[in-house]
């Protein structure tokens, strides 16, 4: 019987080097509260996204919401995505804040900037943009839109660790990024994530929010939470960050081999590729769209076959039932983000995906 194709798989460093890592702790007994390994993997990460300022969070859920009060942002319209997954909607309504829909751009999937001028009112205070399986938003027309009416652009780059776009990492663009180390992502730490800012006041608050306000054993001067990075996500996130080039190049081995089998295949769209975008291959979406079978028939057929593939993003966020009858939440107003909701399907993708693997699915597909 043939093995099941899960649609990811966790990469995973040499258990030795893993072990190796750890090994301290049991001498130390330091195992959270921001200690070698915490700071260690902030540094190489400086390095590695040649920023400055920067923070480590327990996930990236909590780094995004966290992004979001440190920028003051707790009441007001913020203009975003439905297209995404529900983390960053949810936090947007979990810090007070209303979030108002823009629609997407039909080639990238990422926020359409046409739609920002059509969704701004006088209550806007920031923008939430979302880089979309590794796809970059239009960044520079973000930008000049929020220089424009003064407006913050705090991006969710959860999809895009190891993006760069002529060499310069998703990290720096807008006044923040948040990004989420989950153990399915391409980079990870088990759980994780990371927030980016701009400038240092903004970092000091950024880490007053991860440890209570926490200044000192007898000086507390700021309200925060808990949202740190133990040791043990730590190690795993230094130990991944020196596997991660071989990583990202094998996902790109299976990549391109999917297109190699499904471009130009009539009823299906495949992503156009960015110029001067160095992919980190997170996901490799496919629209069903006049296919002779629909989305939700090629989903069934290739669970027969033992592949999950995924519905991502569906629903929308903008139809979720625990927001519905909520002024704004209809995805009657993101035409765009509906119809690909409805045909998209992320094939499976993971560093160790073979080739024979890739052609099965394409096989069934193509059957």
């Amino acid at each position: 019987m043939r093995e099941q194709i899960m649609v990811t798989r966790s990469s995973l460093p040499p258990f030795e080097e893993y072990c190796a890592e750890i090994r301290e702790f049991w001498d130390s007994r330091w195992l959270t509260n921001m200690g070698v390994k915490h700071r260690a993997l902030e540094a190489a990460l400086r390095d590695y996204l040649g920023c400055e300022h920067l923070a480590l969070c327990a996930n990236g859920h909590l780094a995004l919401e966290n992004l979001l009060e440190a920028f003051g942002l707790r009441r007001g319209e913020i203009l975003t995505t439905p297209f995404t997954f529900a983390s960053t909607t949810h936090a947007i309504v979990r810090c007070g804040c209303r979030p108002v829909f823009c629609d997407i751009d039909p080639l990238s999937f990422t926020l359409d900037p046409k739609e920002l001028e059509r969704k701004l009112t006088k209550d806007t205070v920031a923008l939430l943009p979302v880089h979309v399986y590794g796809n970059l938003c239009d960044v520079e027309a973000i930008a000049d839109f929020g220089k424009r009416h003064g407006l913050p652009v705090i991006y969710d780059a959860a999809h895009a660790f190891g993006v760069f776009r002529d060499g310069v990492s998703a990290a720096c663009f807008g006044d923040a990024a948040m990004f989420s180390f989950h153990a399915t992502k391409v980079f990870h730490s088990i759980e994780g994530g990371l927030a980016v800012c701009r400038d240092g006041e903004t970092l000091q608050r950024l880490n007053d929010l991860k440890n209570f306000g926490i200044h000192g054993p007898e000086e507390v001067p700021f309200v925060g939470g808990n949202a740190k990075m133990n040791e043990f996500s730590a190690a795993m996130g230094l130990c991944n960050l020196r596997h991660l080039a071989g990583e990202i190049e094998k996902r790109r081995r299976a990549a391109e081999r999917y297109r190699e089998r499904l471009e130009g295949v009539p009823g299906l769209q495949l992503n156009p590729v960015q110029e001067g975008v160095r992919s980190n291959y997170a996901y490799f979406p496919v629209i069903f769209d006049g296919y002779r079978l629909d989305r939700d028939q090629v989903f069934a057929r290739l669970a027969e076959e033992g592949i999950h593939a995924r519905k991502y993003f569906y629903p929308l966020t903008n139809s979720f039932a625990c927001y519905r009858g909520r002024p704004g939440f209809d995805p009657a107003d993101t035409p765009v983000a509906a119809h690909i909701a409805d045909r998209v399907l992320t094939l499976p993708l993971y560093a160790d995906l073979s080739r024979e693997e890739v052609d099965f699915i394409c096989d069934t597909i193509l059957r």
